[in-house]
Order: structure tokens, then sequence, then C-alpha cells
């Protein structure tokens, strides 16, 4: 049977790419110059996440908006960033703010999708496997009409539909 998987997984390789380069505009910029501001890309046992550093909320502003301009330029989206938590002070009135980087499905958002999908009446079948949704159906056609009508309800998440089998 014709199946895809619905997941949600940023492209790395491009996330690095938009830090490394936001780090080497802060850098020549004057308005961070003799400033601690910069952007670490950390992996910790919670999963992938961004530690933002600044000298003030100015500052902490002025990076998280140099950040958004290089990912969008890659391509990334910036739905994969959760920018809602609190700036934690750190010595000498320094401000770090840590950024997860969404990565698998939560419960949640499955259940969101799974239900989606049985109230369009579609004859398509979605099991929640782990952190992905797996969209089984008769027809490739409905599983595209499945693609259309996911991005079109989800906009929460930066959706993304991989491993498509016919």
């Amino acid at each position: 049977m014709p199946s895809f998987d619905v997941v949600l997984e940023p492209n790395l390789v491009e996330l690095r790419n938009a830090v490394d380069q936001s780090n080497k505009e802060i850098g020549t910029r004057f308005d961070f110059k003799g400033s601690s501001a910069h952007i670490d890309n950390v992996e910790a046992a919670k999963g992938r996440q961004l530690v933002v550093l600044a000298d003030s909320d100015f500052q902490l502003g002025q990076v998280r908006d140099i950040l958004l301009a290089k990912l969008s330029k890659r391509g990334v989206d910036a739905r994969f960033l959760d920018f809602s938590g609190k700036p934690e002070k750190m010595s000498h009135d320094k401000l770090k703010l840590t950024v997860p980087v969404k990565a698998g499905i939560d419960a949640d958002s499955a259940k969101k999708i799974v239900s989606a999908i049985k109230q369009s009446k579609l004859k398509v079948q979605a099991s929640i496997q782990g952190d992905t949704v797996r969209v089984t159906g008769g027809k490739r056609d409905d599983l595209q009409a499945a693609i259309a009508l996911l991005r079109k309800d989800i906009t929460d998440l930066p959706l993304t539909f991989n491993n498509f089998r016919d």
C-alpha cells in the first residue's frame, strides 16, 4: 500500500551554516564591537538547542533578528526555533537565552494531525509511530490530497513529508 511519513526535522547542516554566518556578522558589526554577543549550537541530552548570549535585552533582540534573517536566507523555517523562553541573567549583567530546536512530532501535535486526517473523510489511515505519523492509503492521489490538507490545516508546525512509497 502507498504510504508516507509526516516528520518534523530541520536541515541541521543549513542550521549550523546560519549560526556560523550570524556569528560572523555579529563579529563584524560596529554596534556589537566590544560585546560578548554570540550564538552557540549545542547538542544536549534534551535535544539540539541554540544558546544566544548578549550584554543587554536590546542586543539579544538584535542577535535574534540576525539569526532569523540568516535562517530565512538559508531556507530553514524559523518555526523550528522556540524563542518563547525567558532570558537568564548571568554574571556581569550578561543575558543567556536557550532556544530549543524542534525535532520530532510531540504527542499532542501527532494527535492533531491524525484527527485532521480523520475529519477530512479521505480514504487514508494515519497512525502515530514514535515521533512520526505514518499515513497509508489505497491510491497515490489520496495521499497527495492528504499532504495538501496537512499543509493547509497545520500551519503552526513546519512539517516535512518523506519516505513516500508507492
